[in-house]
């Protein structure tokens, strides 16, 4: 049937690894079923849905019966399944080996579960780079879908985006359809009307032209008042029935449809890019900002109107920039998919055991917690302690395949020297069958990693307070505040006082951040980030030596800086046994000039442990129950403190050995940030600092010792509701 419009409609319906039971439940109730029941009732609308394969395996444990009304419409071509990469990553992070195995593998999943063919796949937060093309042919992709901005990027007109793209790579040519922003914006948040005009629109000045339409399912009842717009008030009943009124002119298409009826209007070679706002959300706040200025002055300015599809920011890459803990969670992916390959590579080891790593691999390269715009991403501590557990879980289930390989128990301690990070500095790590430690001696020689294999927990999935676009909204207050893009908009907030968490740390919030502080600082200012550093230690560069005596491993990190302008060194050492639950710390100053006192805080950072919650606490050096972990604490003369997470079956004790400190202070770091409901607080960690005045001897020295040990806890949890 010859039609003014084909109109091709494509769902992205996404949950991320790590995210809640209940999250996956309600999303389903309010947006993923209610369509498919809008789906029985109007036969006439095609649409193609792409299901993330972390949802689509919690729907199979839970919702079977979703599948398999999925694959029945599938088998009815009025849905096209829509593939993907398995776990949902930004493939541009991706080595190639890794973009074409997460593709096949969940092709090979969803044809086997739906029983139907896969062509297309949807690209991750529509993230491309064009060195991409050829692995996704390579995977056995035929299309995929970007969003008109990727096009105008590329210097296409308007006039030119109502049609069928190819691209290519490396000889590989690739069906790239283009996304309407104008439809992206209207549906659902217009009237249903407006979207028919548009297409209208397109139709008059082309017969035959292609509208696409591409976006999340969650749009469709789990935003923000969008379950009651779409099905209580009937928006989409309403749209779809237009849709069917208009059948004369309006077809529905199937992606795979246009591209076998369709020539393409030829071959375009895409930039580097993603949709508009994510490339504004990776700049630094100044810039971003300006870029935002740039953009909305330019399209008002007829003047500068042509060039307004130029306008756009950064590349998706430079989230690892603004967000180091980003790039941690990015090296950490790649020492595991080198290890991968390597046992590949050598064909040896357990099939199955490689296999099972291999998708622990790809769980732990979920796009959601590598980045931060209007949603949560990187600032949701459950999504970072997920990516971590799966990295975690892969490394302990290579060690089992490398000691099927090798005869070993793979469980001795070791610790490696290289570049870690690829930041140009030498990172260190040690292994010790039951601990992995991550040391930056480069960057205040902090052990910026601790990975508990026992727990598959990073106990420093951590995240700095800094700077946002946002926050000056925050600052503003509800009322006042309005949103960035749209000044007539109010911003939201989904509780007060949020201006007063609004804070930048100077330092890392890692584990032996060397701080040296005036004597008679204020523990609030510290817990601010208001106190002024007096030394060059916590962000200064440390030499490293690493000693193997028999049994254990030593990390010592040394420097020679100053307090207050007066030199001195300070050395740390750092001892690991093998298949040891406990990390023994020795601190020497040096080169004290008599008359010498400073304030040393040792910073500790424990992440994933929440606050103000049942069982999980602080205790006492004999026990007892201090508080949940938000509270603050200024423990005087304290030798040790314990967290106890009982549901995580966790238990981190710090203890003074030698040279008992002045005292011991705790205090919570919370975040604030953005998501589609509004503006909220993050606990993100919880910060133990033990303290002391540093006087030297008579030789000018100053030493003390001290200890973590990290295990299971021991004896009744209680639970404590202190605030502390």
């Amino acid at each position: 049937m010859n039609a003014a419009v084909r109109f091709v409609f494509v769902i992205h319906d996404h949950q991320p690894v790590g995210n809640f039971d209940g999250v996956f439940e309600q999303a389903y109730a309010d947006a993923y079923r209610p369509l498919l029941d809008l789906l029985d009732r109007h036969p006439g609308i095609r649409v193609a849905i792409h299901t993330s394969g972390p949802l689509a395996e919690w729907l199979d444990a839970h919702h079977p019966d979703y599948l398999d009304r999925l694959a029945r419409l599938a088998d009815e071509r009025q849905v096209e399944i829509v593939g993907g990469a398995f776990y949902e990553p930004v493939l541009a992070m991706l080595p190639s080996r890794d973009r074409v195995g997460q593709i096949r593998s969940y092709a090979s999943w969803l044809e086997a579960r739906l029983h139907t063919k896969v062509g297309g796949m949807w690209l991750a937060e529509r993230v491309w780079d064009p060195g991409m093309a050829a692995d996704l042919v390579r995977a056995g992709v035929e299309w995929t879908i970007l969003d008109d901005t990727h096009f105008k990027a590329a210097g296409l007109a308007d006039d030119q985006l109502d049609r069928l793209w190819l691209t290519e790579g490396e000889g590989a040519t690739l069906a790239v359809f283009p996304v309407s922003e104008r439809l992206r914006y209207v549906i659902p948040f217009g009237a249903p009307e407006d979207a028919i005009d548009h297409l209208r629109a397109l139709a008059a000045r082309r017969n035959g032209a292609l509208a696409v339409f591409g976006d999340d399912g969650e749009k469709f009842g789990v935003w923000p008042d969008t379950h009651r717009t779409c099905f209580e008030e009937g928006w989409l009943e309403r749209f779809f029935a237009l849709i069917e009124a208009n059948a004369d002119w309006v077809r529905m298409c199937l992606p795979s449809e246009v591209v076998r009826e369709v020539p393409p209007a030829g071959t375009v070679w895409i930039p580097e890019c993603s949709y508009r706002e994510m490339t504004e959300w990776v700049l630094p706040p100044e810039a971003q900002l300006a870029c935002v200025q740039a953009r909305v002055g330019a399209a008002t300015d007829t003047r500068l109107a042509s060039v307004t599809p130029f306008i756009r920011g950064g590349s998706w890459r430079n989230f690892r920039l603004r967000y180091p803990e980003a790039n941690e969670m990015y090296a950490r992916a790649m020492a595991v998919s080198d290890r991968v390959e390597r046992l590949r590579a050598s064909g040896a080891g357990d099939r199955q055991l490689l296999h099972d790593a291999t998708q622990a691999l790809y769980r732990g390269q979920c796009n959601c917690a590598y980045w931060h715009g209007a949603f949560g991403g990187i600032y949701l501590p459950h999504l970072r302690n997920a990516v971590y557990r799966e990295l975690i879980d892969a490394d302990t289930i290579l060690d089992r395949a490398s000691a099927t390989r090798e005869g070993g128990a793979g469980d001795g301690i070791e610790a490696t020297i290289r570049d870690w990070d690829f930041d140009g500095r030498a990172e260190v790590r040690v292994s010790n069958g039951l601990l992995d430690a991550w040391f930056a001696p480069a960057r205040g020689g902090i052990l910026y990693e601790l990975d508990l294999r026992q727990q598959r927990h990073n106990l420093l999935a951590t995240l700095d307070r800094r700077p946002e676009a946002y926050h000056a909204q925050v600052l503003a207050g509800p009322g006042v505040a309005r949103s960035v893009i749209d000044a007539s908009q109010p911003a939201k907030f989904k509780e007060e006082g949020l201006d007063r968490l609004v804070r930048t740390d100077l330092a890392r919030r890692k584990m032996l951040v060397d701080h040296f502080w005036d004597v008679d600082v204020d523990p609030a200012a510290i817990a601010d980030g208001a106190a002024m550093e007096r030394g060059d230690f916590a962000t200064g560069e440390y030499a490293v030596e690493v000693r193997r005596p028999p049994g254990r491993i030593e990390v010592c990190l040394s420097r020679a800086g100053n307090a207050w302008g007066i030199p001195f060194s300070l050395s740390k050492m750092v001892t690991f046994g093998a298949r040891s639950g406990t990390i023994d710390i020795a601190y020497r100053i040096e080169g004290l000039p008599q008359g010498f006192r400073q304030h040393l805080g040792v910073e500790f950072n424990f992440a994933g442990m929440p606050a103000d919650a049942p069982g999980r606490l602080f205790r006492d050096a004999a026990g007892l129950p201090l508080g949940h972990l938000g509270t603050c604490l200024d423990l005087v003369a304290a030798t040790g403190i314990s967290l106890i997470d009982d549901w995580m079956g966790i238990e981190a004790r710090v203890a003074v050995s030698d040279r008992p400190p002045a005292g011991l202070w705790t205090f919570p770091i919370r975040t604030v940030s953005q998501s589609e409901g509004g503006f909220e607080q993050v606990h993100q960690s919880v910060v133990v600092m033990p303290h002391w005045f540093v006087e030297p001897d008579a030789d000018g020295a100053w030493s003390m010792a001290m200890s973590l040990t990290v295990g299971t806890p021991v004896g009744p949890v209680a639970s404590s509701r202190s605030t502390g």
